[in-house]
């Protein structure tokens, strides 16, 4: 029996993003996590390219953006579960960290 690989990777469960294995289209997509395993599902909004992140929850502008189980980024703009985040509607937290 084939094994399916995931369409979506999360580095861990509790990241609020997750990233493209190949370029994706707006539905419902599986996944898994990479650190533990998990399986799970996510619905997405809209195109997602290869190697680009999507929202895994609702996010407002201002909060954190989680991956690999840290901060990466803050949201620049209100992001909705299933919408591609990139430079449109986040910043680096290194960048913003930088400015502090």
């Amino acid at each position: 029996m084939a094994i399916t690989p995931p369409q979506f990777l999360l580095h861990h469960d509790g990241d609020n993003v997750a990233v493209a294995m190949t370029d994706l289209q707006p539905g419902t997509l599986q996944g898994r996590s990479v650190k533990e395993g998990t399986e799970s599902t996510a619905v997405l909004n809209h195109a997602i390219p290869l190697g680009h992140k999507f929202a895994l929850a609702d996010l407002a502008e201002g909060d954190s953006i989680i991956k690999y189980g840290i901060k990466v980024g803050l949201a620049s703009a209100a992001i909705k579960k299933g919408d591609y985040i990139h430079t449109h509607n986040m910043r680096s937290y290194r960048w913003e960290a930088s400015r502090a």
